[in-house]
């Protein structure tokens, strides 16, 4: 069968060669990373009796991200099928299954995928011989060390590709790939990261370096690379990893993009313009150490501008207390008056306490629980925050202020970034994604422009 297809020059050596075991693919947003990696997969698969395996730290991130990248690929190549049928009738097609996710191919190839936030389930995989690692600088390392040492095939070659945009210099790809402190605190330098910059493909000690941006994909619009550019403008951290690729500048900070407000009535006029129905409010529940927090905030999907206006933050509380503060009832009655004129408005709250939220919809409060809350949310969770050009909170809020303007990662016992973990327990925060929970914060990183249609 002869496949004709267009790829990127930048990425024609890397999808065509199998010598080595480790390929690690860094670079910038949309630079084409993800495509070239699943394309050459295909490839290989189509040629040889293979088992592949997709790996994300999350699995609920996986079928929109990876699994529908396969299926348009695919697709392009007129090989997608979905019916079991049209399968077994047309020998050159592709399988797509979805429960679970996974590529069949006539040759006995399969592609599975598989979350490392569920270890267990990787542990008894057989006969893989590929492994792809996609947002690897999101899996902890010991996830990894563990794949290395758990999957092997005899009498055939294997292959582990690595993708990523950099993060920090203390994210375990770097101090793994290219620089680390050894015991007695000397640097040692595996390979020089400026020099994978310069020359764009590096090999060394087995490992096949290779380094893209966002002009490597001929398939970007103008428009995303501007857009690209003007992060310089508001978050320089950012724009280094995601223009130019280039570890070392995002640091640990999770919010670096807030900003204070110092003119009352810009403020007031922002929220004003946008209206109730960009308004959302958000209930994190607490009672010891922990706080109830109750966030609102207005959301310019236009701009990527979140406005946090109030706030209410108090513990050792109980509901029929809590429900009947002045701030809260105030709350209640704005958000019921609201709805009287045809919004539809609610306040968020933790899905984990079914019977508060019970208890406040009797006290007349317009409440549900999150649907956003699950087995590694917090990533996904904080990354949608992130995407926010910038996040202004009022002067007013001194507890938001206080949790988010520093807050920052956890690191493991090793100096590894905990992307989901962080240096306090921010109750505002988890206000914040409850209220935005079906909210779509558009991430430039997340589109796709490798297709035709751009």
């Amino acid at each position: 069968m002869k496949i004709t297809k267009k790829i990127s020059p930048a990425f024609e050596d890397f999808v065509f060669n199998w010598d080595y075991e480790t390929y690690l693919e860094l670079g910038g947003y949309g630079s084409g990373k993800s495509y070239h990696i699943a394309f050459k997969i295909i490839l290989k698969l189509l040629e040889e009796k293979r088992k592949a395996l997709v790996v994300r730290q999350v699995y609920d991130t996986i079928q929109e991200s990876c699994y529908d990248l396969f299926c348009e690929i695919l697709d392009e190549m007129g090989l997608l099928t979905s019916s079991p049928y049209e399968y077994r009738k047309d020998r050159n097609k592709v399988l797509a299954l979805k429960s679970p996710l996974r590529f069949n191919f006539h040759n006995g190839s399969k592609i599975i995928f598989k979350g490392l936030d569920k270890p267990e389930k990787v542990k008894s995989i057989n006969s893989v011989s590929i492994v792809w690692l996609e947002e690897c600088s999101e899996i902890n390392f010991g996830a990894y060390e563990e794949l290395l040492g758990r999957i092997r095939t005899p009498d055939v070659s294997m292959h582990f590709i690595l993708s990523c945009n950099p993060v920090g210099k203390e994210n375990w790809v770097f101090t793994h790939f290219f620089r680390y402190l050894n015991e007695d605190g000397d640097e040692v330098v595996i390979l020089d990261e400026n020099k994978l910059y310069e020359k764009k493909c590096v090999i060394k000690n087995g490992v096949w370096y290779h380094h893209t941006l966002p002009t490597d994909n001929p398939w970007l619009p103008w428009q995303y690379l501007k857009r690209l550019d003007n992060m310089k403008t508001y978050d320089h951290y950012l724009y280094m990893v995601a223009r130019w690729g280039r570890f070392g500048a995002t640091g640990t900070r999770v919010l670096p993009q807030i900003v204070i407000p110092t003119n009352a009535k810009v403020f007031k006029k922002s929220i004003e313009e946008l209206g109730p129905a960009n308004q959302y409010f958000g209930f994190d529940f607490g009672f010891e150490e922990s706080y109830n927090a109750v966030v609102s905030m207005a959301v310019d999907l236009r701009h990527g501008y979140l406005y946090i206006f109030d706030e209410i933050y108090v513990n050792h509380v109980t509901d029929d207390k809590m429900a009947n503060i002045e701030e809260m009832t105030d709350l209640r009655d704005k958000i019921n008056g609201l709805n009287e004129s045809g919004y539809n408005k609610v306040i968020v709250a933790d899905n984990e306490d079914p019977k508060a939220i019970s208890y406040y919809r009797q006290c007349g409060y317009p409440i549900r629980a999150c649907r956003n809350k699950f087995h590694g949310s917090r990533l996904s969770n904080t990354r949608k925050i992130k995407r926010f050009r910038k996040i202004f909170i009022s002067p007013k809020c001194k507890n938001t202020i206080r949790e988010l303007r520093d807050l920052t990662y956890k690191k493991d016992s090793k100096g590894n970034v905990i992307y989901d973990e962080f240096n306090i327990d921010p109750h505002t925060f988890s206000a914040i994604w409850y209220a935005l929970d079906t909210v779509t914060v558009a991430d430039l990183k997340d589109k796709n422009f490798n297709s035709k249609a751009g």
